[in-house]
Parts: C-alpha cells; sequence; structure tokens
C-alpha cells in the first residue's frame, strides 16, 4: 500500500485585523525592485477604500480586479499569465489572491503557469503540474470553499471543467482576517457556506473515508450546524467559526473526495454557467436518495434562513445539452468512487444522472 504524501499550507495567520499585518509578511518574500507583486482582487471591492488601502503597494506592484460573475476560465488564466510575462522582465516575486474561491482559484492558477510551459488546460486533472509554482498568498474574504487550503483550482476549459490537482497548488501563505467577511450578501453567504457543508456530508459518507478526513470533516460539520441551526452566534462569531470550518471543510478533502453533488454542479456549470456555491446547492436538494441525513439537514437550514433556490434550470435543454452535462459529471471518476465505490460504473447511469438533471 503506497500512501499519497500531500504538501499543506505551510504558513497561516488567523485573527481579526490580521490582514493589516500583509506588508511584514511579503517584504522578506521580494525577490527585487523588478520583481512584482501582483494581487488579484475581487471586483466587488473596486471602491471599497477599508480594504484596498490596505493592500501594500510598491515598486512595480500591481493590483488586478477581476470579475467573479463567471467562473475561473483556462483562457483567462492563460491569458493573465501572458499579460504579466510581456509586462515584467522578470517572474513576479509573488502572486497574492483577495477574493472568494474563483479569485483564490485564480492566483493558484496563475502563480502555477507562470513556471509551466503550454496551456492550463494541459495540467486539468491529477498531478500534471512537474514545476513548482511562483509564491502565492491567499486571503479569503468569503467563507464556504475551502479554496484557501485545498490543493486544487478548478477552471473551466474548453471541454470540461476539472481542477488542476497538484502538490504544487496549495498555498505558501494564507491570511485569515473574519474581519474581511463582513459585508457578504445573505444569499452568497448562505450558498458558500452550503459548500463547506456539502464538503463534508460527501466525504464523511464516502468510501474514501479514513480517520484524518473524518476529524476534520466532523469539525467543520459541528462548526455548520452552530452557524446554520442553532444561530445563536453574534455576527463575529459566526464569522469566526465560518472561516474555520472552511479550513477544516477544505482539509477533509486532502485525504479523502467530494461527491454526487460537486460532480453534478460542475455539469451545470460547465453547461449553464451556474455558480459553485449555488450550484452545490440546486443538486443537494435532490439527492436523499445518496445523503438522506444531509439533505433533511440541508432543508432545515434553507428554510430558516428563508431561501429560495431557482427551479425549473434544466426545463427547456435538448438532449445533447443534457449529455454534455452528464459527459462532465461521468469525467470526475474519483468523486463517484469516492460516493459510491469502486462499483459505481455499473450503478451510475447516464440515465439516472438525466432523471436526476430533470428534476432541477
Amino acid at each position: 500500500m503506497s500512501y499519497k504524501n500531500f504538501p499543506m499550507v505551510s504558513k497561516v495567520i488567523f485573527g481579526r485585523g490580521c490582514f493589516n499585518q500583509l506588508a511584514d509578511i511579503l517584504s522578506p518574500r521580494r525577490l527585487n525592485t523588478k520583481a512584482p507583486f501582483i494581487f488579484f482582487v475581487d471586483d466587488v471591492f473596486k471602491g471599497n477604500s477599508w480594504l484596498t488601502s490596505r493592500i501594500p503597494l510598491s515598486y512595480d506592484d500591481k493590483l488586478v480586479y477581476v470579475s467573479t460573475k463567471e467562473e475561473p476560465k483556462t483562457s483567462q488564466i492563460d491569458q493573465l499569465v501572458e499579460d504579466i510575462i510581456l509586462t515584467y522582465k522578470e517572474r513576479p516575486s509573488g502572486i497574492i489572491g483577495i477574493g472568494g474561491g474563483s479569485v483564490l482559484d485564480i492566483a493558484k492558477a496563475v502563480a502555477i503557469m507562470l513556471n509551466n510551459d503550454g496551456e492550463s488546460k494541459d495540467y486539468q486533472g491529477w498531478d500534471l503540474v512537474n514545476t513548482e509554482a511562483v509564491y502565492h498568498v491567499g486571503i479569503p474574504t468569503i467563507s464556504g470553499t475551502g479554496a484557501e487550503v485545498s490543493r486544487t483550482t478548478i477552471l473551466t476549459g474548453p471541454e470540461r471543467k476539472l481542477g488542476i490537482n497538484s502538490d504544487f497548488t496549495p498555498f505558501d501563505q494564507v491570511l485569515l482576517d473574519p474581519e474581511l467577511t463582513k459585508d457578504v450578501p445573505k444569499d452568497q453567504w448562505f450558498y458558500t457556506g452550503m459548500d463547506c457543508f456539502v464538503h463534508c456530508i460527501e466525504s464523511l459518507n464516502g468510501t474514501y473515508l479514513n480517520a484524518f478526513s473524518k476529524s476534520y470533516g466532523e469539525k467543520a460539520l459541528e462548526l455548520c450546524k452552530e452557524i446554520f441551526i442553532d444561530n445563536d452566534c453574534t455576527d463575529e462569531e459566526s464569522q469566526d467559526k465560518l472561516m474555520m470550518a472552511s479550513w477544516h471543510g477544505g482539509m477533509s478533502i486532502a485525504y479523502s473526495q467530494v461527491g454526487v453533488a460537486h460532480a453534478m454542479s460542475y455539469g451545470l456549470s460547465y453547461l449553464l454557467g451556474i455558480k459553485h456555491g449555488i450550484g452545490n446547492c440546486i443538486v443537494f436538494d435532490h439527492l436523499e436518495d445518496y445523503y438522506p441525513e444531509g439533505v433533511a439537514l440541508f432543508k432545515v437550514m434553507k428554510k430558516k434562513h428563508n431561501i429560495t433556490l431557482p427551479q425549473g434550470i434544466c426545463a427547456n435543454l435538448s438532449d445533447e445539452e443534457f449529455d454534455i452535462m452528464i459527459d462532465v459529471a461521468l469525467s470526475l471518476e474519483p468523486l463517484w468512487e469516492n460516493a459510491i465505490g469502486k462499483q459505481w460504473k455499473k450503478i451510475i447511469t447516464k440515465e439516472k444522472l438525466k432523471a436526476l438533471y430533470l428534476k432541477m
């Protein structure tokens, strides 16, 4: 038996207001005055001086606002990398992502592709990256995705939606400041928080489960229940707890995998452009046959927080469009093996998936 030797985030700082220490954290990592730090920032923060005035820019450093209306694409990553290479004579000292899962994934992917030849679509899959990434830092401004701690960066390519899963993907440094999540809209807070909840349910009910994944998954699930069901936390306590739930939920996947909801939501995202958090919610709402206890809890949380999910999003799709979604979902073999077991191909049919998509 050969076990995977996974890397983890090597440095992490946690605390309300720790964003103010970013300059101190970055300055020892500057290679020289010509090697910039590139800051990718969610464009929701445009004009938000409370956050942007504290981003420590000097020398040739650059702040790049990125839109998260659509999830990251391989073509977008390739363009960002090309822009950096053409603009600067030297490789950057570091790439810093400030935002939600999409921005963190963009930062991870750009850091990888600056040091690896070819196009980012060539690296979608497991353990295809050969060269260490540029130093990269993750600063989440919303909690739940686990992107700050995971070894993947999820990208939509020309043929599929799939992560660059590698030992070089995790951040070298993560800064966890719960204060940065204070202005997240309620529906987005719920959808992204549910990404963490679904991580836990899929990990804890999977065939890959072991004591490592179980310990992180159970803690994340406990925190999710305190936040979304007990609902007796102050706003600050809720922000702190959800940030740690996201971390633990992401860690629970390191030695495990996600499952049915993630596989099927990738199909929705690839074809319809539905974002990851809400996509997981739309799918998970119909997965009683696979995760009965988890779905029952989800429905309680949905009702408690007055969340209404979109209905009928697959109502007018053609057979060809269903086939595209189904093929994307079925291509994620490790997810299905974790959810169903090694014989999953005998159990999960295209007809079963189409019937589920038709409910959405």
